[in-house]
């Protein structure tokens, strides 16, 4: 992967001129979302669909 500071010079580069500080944070929130979900794959630290489901219908009845 990328470093950090490598990743935003070519998401800056992506991006249109004229955007907001706070549209260039909320980007690079997402790919820092996005990056920590594919390294936990591939770590294994996910769960199993029948996990997941008994999980959000706890969730659901609060």
């Amino acid at each position: 992967m990328l470093q950090a500071k490598q990743e935003v010079y070519q998401l800056l580069n992506q991006l249109p001129e004229n955007i907001s500080f706070d549209d260039i944070q909320y980007h690079i929130y997402v790919r820092q979302k996005i990056r920590r979900g594919i390294e936990d794959v591939e770590a294994g630290h996910t769960i199993s669909e029948e996990e997941f489901d008994k999980r959000m219908t706890k969730w659901l009845e609060l």
